[in-house]
Formats: structure tokens, C-alpha cells, sequence
């Protein structure tokens, strides 16, 4: 049985819709938090957060003045955090739970990695990237192991500014020896 030059075409542009779709939908599988479109049922959450009134608006916008070239920004008021490529894109951004003690705003280096330890509050974490100390409290990144992403206890005198385990594995790819960290308000 001959086949056509149009059934030919006609079953390549088939597939080729079939595969802008299938990569279509993967993509939105992968998009960083408010970049979608909101869902009509979605209810908004009441506006009790502490950073400024740009992060309300949007909370995912690198803030001005942040610093130029790659780097790490941290951001003390918006529990965000956001890696910068070299020529100023975000490539990740994602909301942390803060360290009980607080670094000043500033510039700093990452200064040392572990791949796995126990935290100061006896949480088992992985890929902890250390940037400062504060009083004799070493400041850094992490993900707890069992993915709990909760402020440690009031009292408690811990560094550790905690991250979900997937962004704990992009700060920990992203984050070298030496990569700078912005500390913002």
C-alpha cells in the first residue's frame, strides 16, 4: 500500500504536537513558585508577612540593590532566598525558615561544606553551605534530612537557616567554596 506525501506530513505534525504538549506540561511541572497563573479556587492568604512592600507584591523579584555577578542573596525580612547566575538571572529562588540567630546584612564568602552532619539542634542535615559566624554561632544553609523546614526552638542558639531538600541540593550545586552571599534586610 503507497502512502501519501500529505499522510506523511499530517503524521509528523501529529507527533510533533504531541511532543510541544508532553514538553509543555513538563515545564509547568518545573516552574519556580509565582510564576504560574493562579487557580480560580485558589483563596489568598492573609498578608501577615514581615518583608517589605515590594516582597508582598511580589515575593519571588530579586530585590534591588542585591549586588552584582553570581551570587547567593538572603534576605533577613522575606525568609527568601534567591541564586544569581553571573549575568544577574535568577535561576532559583525559595522561602526558608530562619536560623535562630541572625547574620548583619552584608557581603560574605561561603567558607566551608559538609555533605551530611547533625545540626546544632541535633537534626540530622545534608549539604550544609557555611558562610559567617555570629558570636561563636556558625551561620549557613541546610536541608534537614527528613525535610522539616521548621524555625528551631525559641531558645535555642542555632545558625542553621533551613531550606526544603530539593533547594538544599540547588544551594548545594550552586553554592561553592567562595561563592559570594548577600545578606540583605
Amino acid at each position: 500500500m503507497a502512502v501519501s506525501s500529505s499522510g506523511i506530513v499530517a503524521g509528523l505534525t501529529a507527533a510533533a504536537l504531541a511532543t510541544v504538549g508532553y514538553l509543555a506540561h513538563q515545564a509547568s511541572q518545573t516552574l519556580p513558585a509565582g510564576l504560574g497563573r493562579a487557580h480560580a479556587d485558589a483563596t489568598p492568604a492573609a498578608d501577615v508577612s514581615k518583608a517589605p512592600p515590594r516582597a508582598r507584591k511580589d515575593p519571588a523579584a530579586l530585590p534591588v540593590g542585591s549586588g552584582k555577578g553570581a551570587r547567593v542573596v538572603y534576605s533577613l525580612r522575606g525568609d527568601r532566598v534567591w541564586l544569581v547566575g553571573g549575568d544577574g538571572t535568577v535561576t532559583r529562588t525559595f522561602e526558608v525558615a530562619p536560623s535562630a540567630v541572625d547574620p548583619a546584612p552584608g557581603d560574605y564568602s561561603v567558607t566551608s561544606r559538609s555533605n551530611a552532619v547533625t545540626g546544632s539542634d541535633g537534626v540530622p542535615v545534608e549539604h550544609v553551605v557555611r558562610f559567617t559566624s555570629v558570636d561563636g554561632v556558625v551561620i549557613g544553609f541546610s536541608a534537614a534530612v527528613n525535610d522539616a523546614t521548621a524555625a528551631p526552638p525559641p531558645k535555642a542558639h542555632t545558625g542553621g537557616i533551613r531550606e526544603s531538600r530539593a533547594d538544599g541540593e540547588a544551594m548545594w550545586t550552586f553554592a561553592t567554596i567562595g561563592r559570594k552571599v548577600v545578606v540583605i534586610r
